[in-house]
């Protein structure tokens, strides 16, 4: 399907999915689309779990909740290197499972052949900012970075809400987004990063990791230091070896158990629902597709097959076609995977007004600030954005904080 063909689609779909009328009326710029299960859709609050789940589901969700609250301590498996002593420390704002206050350290090097450093052997891609008292007995207070990274990058923590659904989009749904040579000519030439194994990458700002089972895996390791049988190698102190007796439970330092239950509760997180469009708002809504912002934040995506009904062909206001785009100069930073310094994952929408910043390091403190900080491919829609009428702008912002 084309790309403008698709993306028009879903935005009639996504229009149906946000419930956008208001006092009744209708819009008659927006073309009809297919129906759906509109009790998925019905008012959900952060840090709900996904409508429709069994009784066994929701008795995981909850444990798994639980899971994503408990402080980790040495004896149980925290650090030596963390950056947080627990999953909900960095998602937490509003709710559990929300975004976090905190600013990591991440950081690669762009090898002389043109291939992308993750840093692995030198402690990377994430660069811990604490150590447990063991470590710091020893003087070691954080991670170093290595002498050689010539770019460290800045990161906030992003919300989880309706992860679940993203990683139960079908790959091909994403792959019938992408035009890496523009072929459209609309300037917008979104790709897949694509793992070493070949499948599509789809969580993290660049879009590094293809499942969210792996994303949850790769964060008790990364951000707390603890260990699972997903990821059971501790990892090193900026190349450096771990010394000897920081590290006092053996790997891995979670059972699979506990790991599937906070990845249940992760997958089964559900997207906020957005507020109901004014008149204001829903104006808004068709000057963001006129100004081509659905080129990239794609109103709706379908999920495919599941074993979770809940999870099983829904509709979802994420407002993102999970694909890598060129930011411009300004923004770029790291590289991760095949994706290069200026590109960048299309950062989901759905749940916006919740946020507390925006962008990738948290850089913008308003939506309309992020607007202005996007450049490459965005940088039409951002121009043809100023150009608007001060009530248009006003009407687009009223759209976005209704997300």
């Amino acid at each position: 399907m084309h790309r403008h063909t698709f993306t028009l689609w879903l935005l009639c779909s996504g229009a149906l999915l946000l419930g956008c009328s208001d006092e009744g009326e209708s819009n008659s710029a927006v073309p009809s689309a297919p129906t759906f299960d509109r009790a998925s859709a019905g008012s959900v609050v952060a840090g709900d779990p996904l409508p429709g789940l069994s009784a066994l589901e929701r008795s995981r969700f909850e444990r798994g909740g639980e899971l994503f609250e408990q402080e980790f301590e040495p004896a149980t498996g925290l650090g030596p290197l963390f950056n947080e002593v627990s999953c909900q420390e960095c998602h937490e704002d509003p709710a559990r499972g929300g975004s976090g206050d905190e600013v990591e350290t991440h950081a690669t090097v762009r090898l002389a052949d043109g291939s992308c450093s993750e840093l692995t052997e030198g402690g990377g891609p994430v660069f811990q900012l604490h150590a447990t008292p063991a470590l710091l007995a020893l003087g070691i207070e954080r991670e170093p970075v290595p002498s050689y990274v010539t770019v460290i990058a800045n990161r906030t923590s992003a919300p989880l809400f309706g992860l679940g659904l993203l990683d139960a989009v079908p790959e091909a749904t994403i792959l019938a987004l992408a035009d890496p040579d523009d072929t459209n000519r609309d300037g917008i030439s979104g790709r897949p990063n694509l793992t070493p194994d070949g499948r599509v990458g789809r969580f993290g700002r660049k879009a590094a990791v293809a499942s969210l089972h792996e994303f949850n895996a790769g964060a008790f390791r990364d951000e707390m230091g603890v260990t699972s049988p997903a990821v059971p190698d501790e990892g090193n102190i900026g190349g450096a070896a771990l010394p000897p007796g920081v590290d006092p439970l053996p790997e891995p330092e979670i059972d699979q158990e506990t790991l599937d239950l906070t990845d249940t509760f992760v997958r089964l997180l559900a997207p906020v629902s957005p507020l109901k469009l004014t008149k204001q708002a829903r104006g808004g809504r068709e000057l963001f597709a006129q100004i081509n912002c659905a080129g990239c934040h794609v109103p709706a995506l379908r999920t495919g097959d599941n074993p979770v009904k809940a999870l099983q062909h829904k509709e979802v206001a994420a407002y993102t076609d999970l694909l890598l785009h060129d930011m411009g100069p300004e923004l770029a930073d790291i590289c991760r995977v095949t994706a290069s310094e200026a590109e960048f994952r299309t950062q989901p929408l759905m749940g916006l007004r919740l946020l507390p910043h925006f962008m990738h390091d948290g850089r913008a403190p308003t939506i309309q600030d992020a607007i202005q900080t996007h450049g490459g491919e965005a940088a039409g829609s951002r121009e043809r954005f100023n150009q608007l009428s001060d009530a248009q702008r006003d009407a687009v912002l009223a759209f976005l904080r209704s997300l």
